[in-house]
């Protein structure tokens, strides 16, 4: 497509990386932590990236007590192979590192994220002008209260979309603790994608999560895009339409 390709709300209550790319307080101690999880469909700043189908996910991180952060998380996905001409491209791996503090009551998060496909082939796809869908961007963000403000900036070609180099993300993004173990968090994102004006859009979502207690959370999300359709339709399928997704993670 892409690609979600915001943190899509949906990733962002999971612990995908676009979740764990904001930017929060330093913790007092180092930590490594593990995650496992499952999402009805995978979204992505807004697009789905398993055809609206169920996909499983997984990572870990290590956060070092001087702030600075390394980590891998990874997902099932059928954007690349549903893409004509390509046959090769079924998972999705992040890999990301960098650093979070604080000045006064603002906290900052600033860092490097590449999204790697294990053999994918887009670069082959019958239609041209394409290329190898690895992507790499650098991130920072800034949060006060429960607001955050993020931009991602893509330093090589996106999502395997030729001469796209220097697109951007700006997303912003809101936290707000309902109490009972119940966060609510709203979402509004917008893609630019540099020399493809087609492909540019906006996403918007409501995630509903639930902590549940020893390390497992649930979530649900109400996703949208005003993504053009023609451009994000693989194998008939609109990945940038309106829908609920929900989830089930297990962090340890």
């Amino acid at each position: 497509m892409k690609k979600i390709l915001v943190p899509s709300l949906i990733a962002l209550a999971l612990g995908s990386v676009s979740g764990l790319a904001q930017a929060q307080a330093v913790a007092p101690e180092s930590s490594l932590s593990f995650n496992v999880g499952a999402v009805s469909d995978y979204r992505y700043r807004g697009l789905s990236q398993s055809r609206l189908q169920p996909a499983l996910q997984g990572g870990m991180d290590y956060a070092d007590k001087s702030g600075f952060y390394v980590g891998a998380w990874g997902s099932t996905i059928k954007w690349i192979k549903d893409t004509p001409g390509v046959t090769k491209g079924t998972t999705e791996l992040d890999l990301y590192a960098g650093y979070k503090g604080a000045v006064g009551d603002v906290a900052y998060d600033v860092g490097l994220l590449s999204y790697v496909y294990s053999g994918n082939n887009y670069g082959d796809a019958s239609a041209g002008g394409t290329k190898n869908a690895n992507t790499n961007e650098a991130y920072a963000a800034l949060t006060l209260g429960p607001v955050t403000a993020k931009y991602s900036h893509a330093y090589s070609d996106l999502f395997g979309n030729a001469d796209t180099k220097n697109s951007y993300y700006l997303d912003l993004s809101a936290l707000f603790d309902l109490g009972n173990g119940y966060s609510l968090t709203p979402h509004v994102g917008y893609q630019k994608f540099k020399n493809l004006a087609v492909a540019t859009y906006t996403d918007y979502s409501l995630t509903l999560a639930k902590d549940l207690g020893n390390g497992l959370s649930a979530s649900a999300a109400l996703v949208g895009t005003d993504a053009d359709k023609g451009f994000y339709t693989l194998k008939d399928k609109f990945n940038g339409k309106s829908g609920v997704t929900v989830g089930l993670k297990y962090a340890f």
